[in-house]
């Protein structure tokens, strides 16, 4: 019996637990992602594009780098 008891506490202790990081997380990723789009949206869009065009035109710049820079080590 004071072991169920016991299995329940630290149940309910790791939901709160739990619970709490999530809440944290999920602002600070929230917050990230505000930040982020701020940035974008002020710096990095060209006329007329939506901060999701512009972070998919930023991931395909960088992709294509990336694949130059293979390209480049493999002829090294």
């Amino acid at each position: 019996m004071a072991k169920s008891k016991l299995v329940k506490v630290n149940q309910k202790i790791a939901e709160k637990v739990v619970g709490g990081y999530k809440k944290i997380e999920d602002g600070a990723v929230g917050g990230f992602t505000k930040i982020s789009d701020s940035f974008v949206d002020q710096f990095l869009t060209k006329d007329g594009e939506s901060i999701e065009e512009a972070k998919a035109r930023l991931a395909e710049e960088q992709k294509e780098r990336q694949m130059k820079a293979m390209k480049k080590k493999e002829r090294v």
